[in-house]
């Protein structure tokens, strides 16, 4: 079975210790491609991702301003994106959009940042991996306005409207631990509505790690869980699943 993690922290302060035997774990669990997040701690630092790109063959890089961080953005911030944007570990700009939850930074900020990623991403002709919390009505009003590519709505946890709105903008959904939870039943009818050629699996490591790893460090070896917990929602195997999102990966992210 093939499995790629389409969305995972490694360079994360939790795996300091160990990285390298979490990345061992996971090929051994069939894990052979990570996408690696490029948001890391904020600016100036946006190579964190590209790092460990290249040190290994099997991980992909993304490179992008989360919105916790967008008042640390200058304009020598994007300068340095549109540079990056070529590098060949690049795969995508991300994770990038809006977070209302922590209000990290300022609401004005955060949008005027996503706008000016999201031009980048057109400019770069590269596809864009989104991260939306408690912010969906300003975040699909800016893609609207800004963006007419691929990408992937990362994490997802919405319900079926907020699927079906994404769905249409073009996007992939990607699905990570939350689809174990006892509580997240309508993510669940997300996951089950979704066309099969617009599915993503991802763990976000070392954050919200599947049942039943739940409470302890997330990392990319407990793909397998998500991949048979979205098999058993929409009835098919665990192969069938695997397939599928190992296609829509390299389709998205070539």
């Amino acid at each position: 079975m093939t499995l790629i993690d389409s969305h995972c922290h490694l360079d994360d302060r939790q795996f300091s210790a160990d990285r390298d035997e979490t990345i061992s774990r996971a090929l051994a669990a069939g894990v052979e491609t990570m996408l690696a997040i490029g948001s890391g701690d904020g600016p100036p630092d946006l190579e964190c991702a590209i790092r460990l790109a290249d040190r290994y063959p099997f991980i992909r890089a993304t490179i992008g301003v989360h919105p916790h961080d967008a008042s640390k953005a200058t304009q020598e911030t994007f300068d340095c994106l549109r540079r990056l944007a070529s590098h060949p570990t690049v795969a995508a700009i991300g994770e990038i959009g809006l977070d209302y939850h922590y209000d990290n930074s300022p609401r004005p900020v955060q949008r005027s940042v996503f706008a000016a990623q999201l031009d980048i991403a057109t400019e770069s002709k590269l596809p864009v991996v989104i991260h939306t919390r408690e912010a969906w009505d300003d975040t699909v009003a800016l893609l609207r306005q800004h963006w007419r590519g691929p990408g992937v709505v990362h994490c997802f946890t919405g319900g079926p409207e907020q699927a079906r709105e994404a769905l249409d903008l073009g996007f992939h959904l990607a699905f990570g631990g939350v689809i174990t939870f006892p509580k997240a039943e309508s993510t669940r009818e997300s996951a089950l509505l979704a066309p099969l050629d617009r599915l993503l699996v991802e763990t976000d490591c070392p954050y919200l790690a599947p049942v039943p790893h739940r409470g302890r460090r997330n990392e990319p070896a407990f793909l397998l869980e998500i991949v048979k917990s979205l098999a058993m929602i929409r009835s098919v195997t665990p192969d069938e699943i695997s397939g599928a999102t190992t296609r829509n990966f390299r389709s998205l992210f070539g």
